[in-house]
């Protein structure tokens, strides 16, 4: 797993490429599974390897699909908490493409709602629950898929 990383930090001209390495093993709790072969990992620990593949160059924009997808709840929600702190040490932007409406509300400040590949409503958590009546993203999710109408829109 180690050389997988080494590689990345190769392609983005890491300095110091040993030490990041070793830093984001510890972060992302990898740090044993330095020298197991990366067809050896499970999902979630392949999923935390992706995510320290990404962090790799320090990047200010991190590009996130499914992030916690294959992760078992208390290994997703430990990785959302690691995301909102890192987000909130190094000020990068995050964008986030999920399913989990759930993620989206933690980890989001702006919410681009998509319906068949077309833009359909965009706003913060709390102005499109608002806007929906909704107590949750999951719901707003839902009637949006399902084509409802917003009529549950205050006036």
């Amino acid at each position: 797993m180690a050389e997988n990383l080494r590689v990345y930090a190769h392609l983005y001209d890491v300095r110091q490429a040993e030490r990041r390495i070793a830093e984001l093993a510890e972060q992302l709790q990898l740090t044993e599974l330095l020298d197991r072969p990366a067809g050896e990992l499970s999902a979630g620990q392949k999923t935390r390897v992706a995510l320290a593949k990404a962090l790799i160059n320090r990047p200010e924009l991190l590009l996130l699909d499914e992030p916690t997808a294959s992760l078992d709840p208390d290994t997703g929600d430990w990785v959302r908490g690691w995301l909102e702190r890192y987000r909130a040490e190094t000020g990068c932007s995050i964008l986030l493409a999920s399913h989990n409406m759930a993620e989206v509300e933690r980890l989001c400040g702006h919410i681009l709602m998509l319906k068949q590949g077309r833009a359909v409503d965009q706003g913060s958590p709390a102005a499109l629950l608002a806007k929906y009546g909704r107590d949750d993203l999951e719901q707003v999710f839902l009637d949006i898929a399902r084509g409802r109408p917003r009529d549950r829109v205050p006036a």
